[in-house]
């Protein structure tokens, strides 16, 4: 079944690699704000990643509007990408700075627009693994 099957529009609700052999995923939030092109990268990156894996996550895109909503979901910058509720990048919770802007990730490639492969891989390894 299609995300327009369920009435919900694709930009706010669509199974990633929707096979019918694939195992079902976790839950993945990609959160992001109007006006950061980062996101769709990030989208691209947890597909791949997903369908590498054989999964087909319950992936769920949140527009962050404002600054207060920013505050109250704990939102780092576009692309913020959790797993099962999680951040996958290791350090977020050293971090408190909640806005809109555009996230960078210090990774073993430098400072970049998205967070690591290996971040996403593990996340989505580790929410399977507590699930089953």
């Amino acid at each position: 079944m299609s995300s327009n099957d369920r009435g919900a529009p694709p930009e706010e609700h669509r199974e990633v690699g929707a096979l019918e052999s694939a195992r079902r995923g976790p839950l993945v939030e990609i959160l992001y704000f109007d006006g950061c092109p980062n996101h769709h990268t990030a989208i691209a990156l947890v597909e791949r990643v997903s369908r590498e894996l054989g999964f087909a996550p319950d992936v769920r895109l949140v527009n962050v509007p404002d600054d207060e909503t920013a505050a109250r979901v704990r939102f780092l910058g576009s692309p913020t990408i959790r797993v099962g509720g999680v951040d996958v990048d290791p350090r977020s919770e050293e971090r408190s700075d909640y806005a809109l802007s555009c996230r960078l990730f210090q990774t073993e490639a430098g400072i970049v627009g998205q967070p690591d492969e290996r971040w996403v891989r593990e996340a989505l390894l580790r929410e399977v693994g507590a699930a089953g």
